[in-house]
């Protein structure tokens, strides 16, 4: 049976429980969770501490459990942001707006509340400050979604901001507070504040109907265009300090690549004039960002083979 004519059908008659598995699943982006919970282990073997040996590394314990808190508050954050979205997904994502409403929106509450109190308490286990951490977390979350996201500057730099903080939690954890760790973090700001212009070009008709006063809604495409293509000339900056760390070993070759798709990116950019353009951009941009996650790897070559002895 199709997802979308069981989506239709929805009120008549209880879909499967696979069906509904996979409409959760949609709900809180499982793709972009497991993405984030390799990139918390990949940074903390080879940003965060490089000079502890991969087995303590993955099998530390509170590291462990803060990845799991992570993983349930961002799930929570994705089913609460999707609950207050509803409206506007009809226009923007009709498609997935009717996946995710095969599973009722009085279940998906039930679960965003039950999803936020394991993550407390697995965040609990590690100490009570990381239980704080990610108390302020969910309420963040919640409070972005609810009200934050409606206004320009506010929601484009607290999305950011929010996407950035489950590795602050590691970083936090590990201490290490080295030139690099912030460079970094200065590059994926930059980048991730283009996802969030994109996202809104891309999602410009639900953004009106629903009088989010996003940067697009407001200024207008052209003013978005060029902001997009201001952030993109910032991240180089944030590169070119990076390709003179040598610590960073072969991800010198991510970083070049980064100009390249960079430059690509603003082309395109200039070109489009619809949502699926946008979508397409959206899509370099994703790409970028899970290259660069595994690219982490290639800060030191003989990590993976040297730190299993």
């Amino acid at each position: 049976m199709d997802l979308l004519e069981i989506s239709k059908n929805n009120r008549k008659k209880q879909a499967p429980f696979y069906i509904k598995v996979l409409s959760l699943f949609s709900v809180v982006r499982g793709y972009n969770i497991l993405l984030i919970v390799i990139a918390q282990y990949l940074a903390s073997i080879f940003i965060f501490s490089p000079q502890k040996s991969l087995k303590y590394v993955l099998l530390d314990l509170d590291l462990y459990f803060i990845v799991l808190a992570t993983t349930c508050v961002i799930a929570s954050g994705y089913i609460i942001n999707n609950f207050y979205d509803l409206d506007a997904d009809r226009i923007n994502r009709p498609i997935k707006h009717k996946i995710d409403t095969i599973v009722p929106q009085k279940t998906k509450l039930i679960i965003y509340f039950l999803l936020n109190f394991i993550g407390f308490l697995f965040a609990f286990l590690v100490s009570w400050r990381a239980a704080l951490f990610f108390s302020v977390y969910i309420f963040l979350i919640w409070f972005y979604s609810h009200k934050l996201k409606k206004y320009p500057l506010i929601g484009l730099f607290s999305a950011v901001i929010l996407a950035i903080l489950p590795f602050f939690a590691v970083f936090v954890y590990y201490k290490n507070f080295s030139e690099i760790i912030f460079t970094h973090a200065a590059f994926l700001f930059f980048v991730l504040l283009i996802r969030e212009l994109i996202k809104d070009l891309e999602n410009i008709k639900g953004d009106f109907v629903q009088n989010y006063q996003t940067i697009v809604v407001k200024y207008g495409e052209y003013f978005t265009k060029l902001l997009i293509s201001l952030i993109s000339v910032l991240t180089l900056n944030p590169i070119y300090f990076l390709l003179k760390y040598p610590e960073i070993g072969g991800m010198k070759y991510y970083f070049y690549t980064s100009i390249f798709v960079l430059l690509v990116f603003n082309l395109l950019l200039w070109l489009s004039k619809n949502p699926k353009n946008y979508l397409l951009l959206h899509v370099i941009l994703k790409l970028l960002i899970i290259a660069g996650v595994f690219s982490l790897a290639l800060i030191d070559y003989s990590v993976i083979i040297n730190r299993l002895v």
